[in-house]
């Protein structure tokens, strides 16, 4: 039993191997179960654990890693038809109904899947994944030419978190351009515009990067206007993430740590192997991105309508559903984008398409509790029988396992 330590003392009807050295400090919570004392060893750091627990955290660990492709999935994938709305909603200046509730888009998608085919809500999809690789591909170019961490679990130092966060800064600040062109994308009506070809997003991006001073079209904005507010948005939700993420983490920890001590036996895991770990984080993760989009949807409202602005894009009304409408602005930066949304459309102006967040997030936590009950209900129809055990007046008790 390679990795459980020496258990060979453990094997007998009562426990104990009398060749084997005790030592003065003892399990107490071990005692008054058993009956006996159990020797603290460097091998041993906890109370068994029976291999039916062993058996159940197997299935737990399975459920954990469905879970989190699931929720990748669905964080890239599934949720792009709400994105797509709530993106709508948010650029469209002149919108009457601001759908901050989510039962008031649904006769609006319904009549837009009448008028349009059923890919209208997946429109862009392609150069969105095409952004968050390209994202990806910088953030690994510039790791390897400056050494430093790609990832905040190998930061070790103030010094290399401030090089981590300098290394998404300067990821975000190159694929800004593209990221407006994948926008217009995103928003434009099917029925007003061609269809963008798959690789446009880089034609567009560059354009975008080339006029890097006024711009030729309109009302359009420099890009080095748009590339601070977004960098600072895109920093902001990262910093907020990792840290919701952490305290989650401690919490839950304290939680199951105190809800163990009540139980019987208490479970100590290698953290290397521990899929209660694994379940808290992943758990953490999905608290941290529901708070996130949340907190900075107001933000997110004044950062896109900055960067459609002068693309002289055509988008679906969300009015009705029917029609479509052409986006007119003249914002001239941040705060007077700010400004502009509560004077003329209030401050619920800056939630527009909120309700199609919450349609987003509750198909996302839908998907992970269906991915889960799935996942257990095929667990519990492979995991084996149980094999009966005898008495205790036999002598023959359930044998013990111990991890390192």
């Amino acid at each position: 039993m390679a990795g459980f330590g020496d258990i060979s003392g453990y094997n007998r009807p009562y426990g104990l191997d009398p060749n084997r050295e005790t030592n003065d400090l003892y399990d107490s919570r071990y005692q008054q179960i058993y009956g006996y004392h159990t020797p603290v060893t460097e091998e041993y750091q906890g109370p068994p654990l029976v291999m039916d627990d062993l058996v159940e955290d197997d299935n737990s660990a399975y459920v954990t890693t469905a879970i989190s492709v699931a929720s990748l999935i669905t964080e890239n994938l599934l949720s792009h038809p709400f994105i797509v709305l709530r993106r709508q909603c948010q650029v469209h200046n002149g919108l009457k109904n601001y759908h901050i509730v989510p039962y008031t888009l649904l006769p609006v998608v319904a009549r837009l899947h009448r008028r349009q085919d059923l890919t209208t809500l997946w429109k862009g999809i392609g150069s969105t994944c095409i952004v968050k690789g390209l994202n990806l591909a910088v953030e690994d170019a510039v790791s390897k030419g400056t050494g430093w961490p790609k990832e905040i679990g190998k930061c070790e130092s103030v010094l290399q978190f401030f090089q981590h966060i300098s290394l998404k800064c300067i990821s975000v600040a190159l694929i800004t351009p593209f990221y407006s062109a994948s926008l217009v994308e995103t928003v434009q009506s099917d029925i007003a515009s061609d269809k963008p070809a798959l690789f446009d997003v880089f034609r567009d991006g560059m354009v975008r990067l080339l006029e890097w001073g006024k711009p030729s079209r309109g009302r359009m904005l420099p890009i080095w206007a748009i590339v601070m507010p977004t960098v600072a948005l895109s920093i902001s939700k990262y910093i907020l993430h990792i840290t919701l993420r952490c305290i989650t983490v401690k919490c839950l920890r304290f939680k199951q740590r105190h809800r163990h001590e009540l139980s019987d036996p208490y479970l100590h895991y290698p953290k290397q192997a521990n899929p209660l770990l694994e379940d808290i984080q992943l758990k953490a993760n999905i608290f941290a991105f529901v708070a996130m989009e949340v907190m900075f949807y107001p933000v997110e409202t004044i950062i896109h309508r900055l960067h459609i602005q002068g693309t002289r894009t055509i988008i679906d009304n969300l009015d009705t559903g029917a029609s479509v409408i052409p986006i007119l602005s003249g914002y001239e930066g941040f705060v007077d984008c700010y400004t502009t949304i509560v004077a003329k459309e209030g401050t619920a102006g800056l939630y527009k398409g909120f309700g199609a967040l919450v349609l987003q997030l509750a198909a996302h936590i839908a998907i992970i509790k269906l991915t889960t009950w799935v996942v257990c209900e095929v667990s519990n129809l492979l995991k084996p029988a149980k094999s009966p055990t005898g008495s205790d007046d036999s002598g023959q008790l359930q044998q013990k396992y111990l991890f390192n």
